[in-house]
C-alpha cells in the first residue's frame, strides 16, 4: 500500500501554490493539461486575406545549453493532485546535450501518485508580452508535455490580494505529436481548448511554440507563424494577471486516459532548448490566501 506524504511547512505552501492550477481543477485539471467534456474545436486553415503578424520578439530568460539558469527552478516535493498521477521531484530536472530533460519514472511505494514527474518555473510573474520556447515533446501515449503561464488564489499580490486562476497553455499530448492543443482560463473559466494540425511530428525534432498575450488577444505561433488567434471581442474576457513561466512533464491517472491515453511506458522524457519573453518579470508575494 502506498504511503501518503503530508506536506507540510513550506511544502503546504507549494501544494497550494498550485491548487487552481491543477489540484482542484473547475472545468479541467491545469496545469497544463485541459481534458474537458467537450472535444477540443478542431484546427482551421488559415484565412489567405488574414494580415500578416509581426514575428514574436523577446529576449532569452532561459538558455539551458549551459545546463541550469538563474530564472527557473525546478518543482520538488508535491503533486498537483487531481488527474496528475506524479509527484514532482527536482532531480526529474536533468541537463544534458545542450537541452533540458523533464522527466517521468516509477516512483516505487515513497509517495501516493505511481511516478515522479519533472516541472520548471520561474520566480518571477510576467505579463501581456511575447513567449516562446524551443522544444521537443515526448511521443509516449498518457503523457503530456507542455509549456504554459499560470497564477491563481495562491499567490497573494502586495496589496494583500489574491490572484484569479488565469493561465494560458500550449500542451503536447504523446498520444498523437502531430497536433498540439491550445487553451487559456480567465479567472478559473477554461473549456477554449483548440487543436492544431501541425503537419509535421513534434517529437522528432525541435521546433518553436509561442504565444503573443495583450489586453485584448492571445495569438500562437509555430515555427514564427501565427496559426490561431482568440479575441475579446468575439470569445469575451482574456487572461489579465501576471503568472509564472512553467514547463511540465506528466502522465495520468485513469480518469485521464479518454483525453490523453494510458501511459505505459515506465520512463519517457520532453526535451528543451530555450525559453525567451518581452514580458518584464515581477516580484509577488507568494503566501497562501486566506480564506
Amino acid at each position: 500500500m502506498k504511503k501518503k506524504i503530508l506536506a507540510l511547512g513550506l511544502a503546504v505552501a507549494m501544494t497550494l501554490a498550485l491548487a487552481a492550477c491543477g489540484e482542484e481543477p473547475q472545468e479541467s485539471p491545469s496545469p497544463s493539461g485541459s481534458p474537458s467534456a467537450s472535444q477540443p474545436q478542431e484546427s482551421q486553415p488559415q484565412d489567405s486575406q488574414t494580415p500578416e503578424v509581426e514575428p514574436l520578439g523577446g529576449e532569452v530568460l532561459a538558455d539551458f545549453s549551459n545546463g541550469a539558469v538563474e530564472a527557473m527552478f525546478p518543482s520538488d516535493g508535491w503533486s498537483n493532485g487531481s488527474v496528475f498521477n506524479v509527484w514532482w521531484a527536482g532531480d526529474h530536472v536533468t541537463y544534458n546535450d545542450g537541452q533540458m530533460q523533464l522527466h517521468i519514472s516509477p516512483a516505487g511505494d515513497d509517495v501516493e501518485q505511481d511516478y515522479y514527474g519533472g516541472e520548471m518555473r520561474t520566480g518571477l510573474y510576467y505579463g501581456y508580452g511575447d513567449y516562446s520556447v524551443s522544444m521537443k515533446p515526448s511521443k509516449d501515449a498518457g503523457t503530456a508535455s507542455t509549456f504554459f503561464t499560470c497564477t491563481g488564489p495562491y499567490d497573494v499580490n502586495v496589496d494583500g490580494e489574491a490572484n484569479p486562476w488565469d493561465e494560458i497553455d500550449i500542451e503536447f499530448l504523446g498520444k498523437d505529436t502531430t497536433g498540439v492543443q491550445f487553451n487559456y482560463y480567465v479567472d478559473g473559466v477554461g473549456g477554449h481548448e483548440y487543436w492544431y494540425e501541425l503537419g509535421f511530428d513534434a517529437s522528432e525534432e525541435f521546433h518553436e511554440y509561442g504565444f503573443r498575450w495583450t489586453e485584448d488577444s492571445i495569438t500562437w505561433f509555430v515555427d514564427g507563424e501565427a496559426v490561431y488567434s482568440v479575441n475579446a471581442q468575439d470569445n469575451g474576457p482574456m487572461p489579465s494577471t501576471p503568472g509564472r513561466i512553467l514547463m511540465n512533464f506528466w502522465c495520468g491517472t485513469p480518469d485521464a486516459e479518454g483525453w490523453m491515453g494510458a501511459y505505459t511506458a515506465g520512463t519517457s522524457q520532453a526535451d528543451y532548448q530555450w525559453v525567451k519573453t518581452s514580458a518584464v518579470g515581477e516580484v509577488f508575494e507568494t503566501a497562501p490566501a486566506e480564506g
